[in-house]
């Protein structure tokens, strides 16, 4: 009987998974785990090498939600890379996915992200939430969704290697890829394993 109801409950996760649409937020909750893994022969995606030069893999993890693979993240930087400063520099973050997500749900899970680290404005939080929705598109498995953080500028968006949309807010950059690489993140080893800490 016990493990019909561990069966059962992880079912459940399972459907909420996809009814959230964990997507590019960075999750922390009970079931949540990520597995680093060394991949220094990853190949850099197109859309980082044309727009990153010399960009190296500095890190790379899996998430998986109660033993589902959900998508493998990894973080793309250039030269002289400092993890120390991470937001005055250059760099891309590229998720490939295990699952299909809707573009909405995604956006949706990374303004409550976002709204982990600071107080947004229900204007902003909109503004951006539309912004996401267009910039992620729905999502299938095997799908590489990368985000370029563009210093003093904002972040560019690429869905399999195509230009999806750039969001010219530096704020939004820096409270977007926060979601991963902050030190107020909800998920400090992600941030480890994408860092090289």
């Amino acid at each position: 009987m016990a493990s019909r109801t561990a069966l059962s409950e992880r079912r459940q996760a399972l459907r909420r998974l996809g009814s959230v649409g964990v997507g590019l937020a960075a999750l922390n909750h009970a079931g949540g785990a990520w597995a680093a893994k060394a991949r220094p022969d990853l190949p850099v995606p197109p859309e980082v090498a044309q727009n990153l030069a010399q960009a190296r893999l500095q890190g790379d993890s899996r998430f998986r939600y109660y033993g589902f693979h959900v998508y493998d993240a990894q973080l793309w930087v250039p030269p002289g890379f400092d993890a120390g400063r991470v937001f005055s520099q250059p760099f891309a973050l590229s998720l490939v996915y295990a699952r299909s997500l809707k573009a909405r749900d995604i956006a949706e899970r990374s303004i409550d992200e976002m709204r982990r680290q600071v107080t947004l404005g229900d204007a902003e939080a909109q503004r951006w939430l539309q912004a996401m929705s267009m910039a992620f598109a729905d999502v299938r498995s095997g799908d590489r969704l990368t985000g370029l953080h563009q210093v003093n500028v904002g972040a560019s968006f690429f869905l399999n290697g195509q230009a999806t949309r750039v969001i010219e807010d530096p704020r939004f950059a820096t409270l977007f890829f926060g979601i991963w690489l902050s030190p107020a993140t909800s998920a400090p080893a992600l941030r480890r394993d994408l860092l090289g800490a």
